[in-house]
């Protein structure tokens, strides 16, 4: 049974949504590993631990990643499968119901709005993508897509800009062209043979 505390509201079935927000880095981690298997927290968190795969990108300590899951579950979109016994304490194994495998998956295909994001939830969404064996080049396609017209007005501003204001518009300018330089890099990378 939900635990109101946790669930706010609870957002259509076609939405990713908690309590009229969007998931955070940590939930699509969190949401995005169950995807790929069903696992326990503490595999949770150690596959989001400093230095991991994962944990380059985003990192989520064990206490966060277990009141990721009771969200998560109070919101639908993941839900316990059984129990593992073993040394220690009886752990619950947790699954990503047919609601969250599809915010998941369309999750996964759209690209970052914000240049922002593409440090964590582009990135995220990337090494997701390669781990389940799943094609990286339509995501970066539409990321690059994306951000030219970004690019092209970010850079009128700084012309426009003075002071205080051209740094602030130069900088983000600069990271503006750095994504899509990654992005090309990486359609680049990921090409097949000619």
């Amino acid at each position: 049974m939900p635990d109101s505390s946790r669930a706010a509201s609870f957002a259509p079935a076609d939405s990713a949504t908690i309590g009229g927000r969007d998931l955070v880095p940590g939930e699509w981690a969190v949401l995005g590993l169950l995807a790929e298997a069903p696992a326990h927290g503490f595999a949770l968190s150690k596959a989001l631990a400093p230095g991991s795969e994962l944990g380059v990108i985003w990192t989520v300590s064990r206490q966060l990643v277990y009141r990721t899951l009771g969200v998560l579950e109070d919101n639908e979109l993941v839900h316990a499968l059984g129990t593992e016994t073993g040394p220690g304490p009886e752990r619950t194994i947790m699954d990503v119901t047919a609601r969250g495998r599809e915010a998941v998956r369309r999750w996964l295909s759209e690209p970052v709005a914000h240049v922002r994001d593409a440090r964590s939830l582009l990135m995220l969404k990337l090494v997701l993508l390669e781990r389940a064996g799943q094609e990286v080049r339509p995501l970066l396609e539409r990321q690059r897509e994306l951000l030219l017209p970004a690019a092209a007005a970010q850079r009128e501003r700084a012309i426009s800009a003075d002071g205080w204001q051209q740094t602030v518009e130069l900088w983000r300018s600069e990271c503006v062209d750095a994504v899509i330089s990654f992005t090309e890099r990486m359609l680049l990378a990921t090409a097949g043979p000619n």
